[in-house]
């Protein structure tokens, strides 16, 4: 990825993929967020798109983190932390 192409990364973006891994469900991931679905999952496939990898396997009954998802879920859950620590330290 570029970094031209990481100005469309967003903190929200990666706090909603946490939100959809911890809950293994967009419709719940989407309430914990406070926000609706179809925003939460257009937000998601952004990222995807952005990142070039899908990071959700997606049926009817459940979601499942991919092999990518489960790297970048790793390295998402590091920035919100480094996020945190910022602004406490603010």
């Amino acid at each position: 990825m570029s970094l031209a192409a990481a100005h469309d990364l967003s903190i929200r973006q990666l706090q909603y993929v946490v939100a959809v891994a911890d809950t293994l469900g967009f419709h719940r991931a989407a309430e914990k967020c406070g926000v609706s679905q179809p925003t939460l999952s257009s937000q998601i496939q952004k990222l995807e798109e952005v990142l070039g990898v899908q990071l959700f396997e997606r049926t009817k009954q459940r979601v499942l983190l991919t092999k990518a998802g489960e790297a970048i879920l790793h390295q998402a859950r590091r920035i919100l932390g480094d996020v945190e620590d910022l602004i406490t330290a603010a």
